[in-house]
């Protein structure tokens, strides 16, 4: 897939206001600071389409870009660790909640794992979250450059015999690295042949 155009395009606090249905849409959605804003400007191409930053929770709002003028990626808040109030995080969960499972055009859910550390609680909480609301979702291990291949391949390794544990069928998944651009091609196929598909079902 070539990306010609990717923009911005608005922000909301409620899924109501998102943009139309019409078009095929991608969500991506992690732990604070796992990654989530350089990994879509890296799939896009662009140094400078998500806002990158170093605090966690920097990202507040279901944030909507347009690409190809023929499909939405989705730029959600983190979950988990951020700088905010008991109320504020509340508020923040159900936005999502409500955005991942009443959102009809939504085709799949890409949950960032920072392939750095070993199983997290948190995210395999979310994992589990997602497949009890039945939301199509793949893993997107991040950061695979900032540690040895051995190191990184022993905690996906790790994680994915974590989710055996409850799951019969793994989802799909790929290890990823902004630097490298690993994963990039893969990704991006995937999304194109989903493209295809939602097209000729609508």
């Amino acid at each position: 897939m070539v990306i010609k155009s990717a923009e911005y395009l608005i922000s909301n606090v409620d899924w109501q206001k998102c943009p139309p249905p019409d078009m095929p849409e991608y969500a991506f959605i992690g732990r604070s600071n796992v990654g989530k804003s350089s990994l879509i400007n890296m799939l896009m191409n662009h140094d400078k389409l998500a806002k990158t930053s170093g605090t966690p929770g920097k990202t507040q709002l279901i944030n909507h870009f347009l690409i190809n003028k023929s499909w939405y990626i989705v730029d959600l808040p983190g979950y988990g660790f951020a700088k905010v109030s008991q109320s504020q995080r509340r508020s923040w969960e159900q936005m999502i909640e409500n955005y991942l499972r009443k959102r009809t055009n939504l085709v799949n859910v890409f949950v960032l794992i920072d392939s750095r550390h070993t199983p997290q609680k948190i995210d395999i909480e979310f994992v589990n979250q997602l497949g009890e609301w039945q939301v199509p979702f793949q893993l997107v291990f991040t950061k695979a450059d900032k540690s040895t291949q051995l190191e990184t391949s022993r905690n996906v390794k790790a994680f994915l015999n974590k989710l055996r544990e409850t799951w019969q069928f793994l989802p799909a998944n790929y290890v990823t690295s902004t630097v490298k651009k690993t994963g990039r091609d893969k990704i991006l196929e995937f999304i194109d042949e989903m493209n295809g598909r939602f097209q000729r079902i609508a």
